[in-house]
């Protein structure tokens, strides 16, 4: 048997604290969301000022980047540079802003955050990672 690693609500409360002080830092109105290793929401948090939609888009981003194990702009990036069969494959949150949560070289879920430019979502996410401590 292997041992896998799994996100702990208190792990999730510190992602999502980091990640919240971060859009605040910059008065950027998000969707933080949440997901385990195969995509499950633990959390969802919008901010004041967020539109509604990005209550819908940050879990796609989150769920896209947990289950591909990848950052989901790599998949945006695919579409972007013609591979557009891509747009078939039974994912929605195929746009920058999800982040896989990566610990000792297992991803253990991901972080997904809409509701700005795609590179300050990342920023957002990747602030909430890294109040894990852990190295990828």
């Amino acid at each position: 048997m292997q041992t896998k690693f799994v996100l702990t609500l208190e792990d999730v409360k510190k992602i999502a604290a980091a990640a919240e002080a971060e859009a605040v830092k910059n008065k950027w109105g998000v969707v933080i969301a949440i997901v385990d290793d195969g995509g499950h929401l633990l959390w969802l948090q919008r901010l004041d000022g967020a539109a509604p939609v990005s209550a819908y888009i940050a879990p796609e981003k989150a769920k896209t980047a947990a289950l591909g194990r990848r950052e989901s702009k790599a998949y945006e990036d695919l579409i972007n540079n013609g591979r557009t069969a891509f747009l078939t494959a039974p994912m929605q949150g195929m746009l920058e802003g999800g982040v896989p949560i990566v610990v000792q070289g297992q991803v253990v879920g991901a972080v997904g955050v809409s509701g700005v430019k795609s590179t300050e979502d990342v920023q957002i996410a990747k602030a909430g990672i890294a109040a894990l401590g852990t190295a990828a």
